[in-house]
């Protein structure tokens, strides 16, 4: 199921990236949001493989309490919250609306979790700008081979934009304006999520 073509290739992303991740963490955080999303993605990729579930909801709600119980600090109720809320609508078989309410939900999900706004230099600041990226592309009828483009590149940028934010949530705003000049490390690792999802989309 693409589920778990999306977590096993998720958990490929985030290895790759594990010391990437921890450097920019290390600039303005803990340094240690790489090894704690990669302990979590691999703890998932173990879930996913040995779990019996017919049940997408049932599924991403394990996948979700995974999350929060492998990965530290802030990122583990976030992430979990936000596959927990995509089950509720995720399907079998994905359309660019069901993409779309996934991804209304995953925001849904975090900003409740993290009390968040845009604008924060989060990784709110991704999955809002993808999910607004669907959204106005399915308006226009978009298929879904063109989502993919949407929501890779839509990822990208945000994630890029979060480079001249200024902190204000979490550990990195003690450091105010000094976090200017640096990415964000939850957008970052979100974005290599989100492109992961991009590439299981069919």
């Amino acid at each position: 199921m693409w589920i778990n073509q999306w977590m096993r290739l998720a958990a490929e992303r985030i290895t790759d990236n594990r010391e990437y991740l921890i450097g920019l963490d290390r600039t303005i955080g803990d340094a240690d949001h790489g090894e704690n999303l990669d302990r979590g993605f691999r703890a998932v990729v173990d879930y996913v493989e040995t779990a019996n579930e017919t049940d997408v909801a049932e599924l991403f709600r394990g996948i979700g309490y995974t999350l929060i119980a492998h990965v530290g600090g802030a990122s583990g109720p976030l992430f979990g919250s936000a596959y927990t809320r995509m089950g509720e609508v995720a399907t079998k078989e994905l359309t660019p609306t069901i993409i779309a309410a996934m991804l209304d939900r995953a925001v849904g999900g975090i900003q409740k979790r993290g009390h968040v706004v845009a604008g924060e230099k989060t990784m709110f600041d991704v999955w809002l700008s993808v999910a607004d990226a669907v959204n106005h592309a399915v308006d226009e009828g978009a298929d879904i081979d063109q989502l993919r483009d949407v929501i890779s590149e839509s990822a990208e940028v945000a994630a890029q934009a979060t480079v001249d934010m200024v902190a204000t949530k979490g550990r990195a705003a003690y450091l105010g304006e000094r976090t200017i000049g640096h990415m964000d490390p939850g957008a970052a690792s979100s974005q290599l999520i989100l492109q992961a999802f991009s590439e299981c989309v069919n």
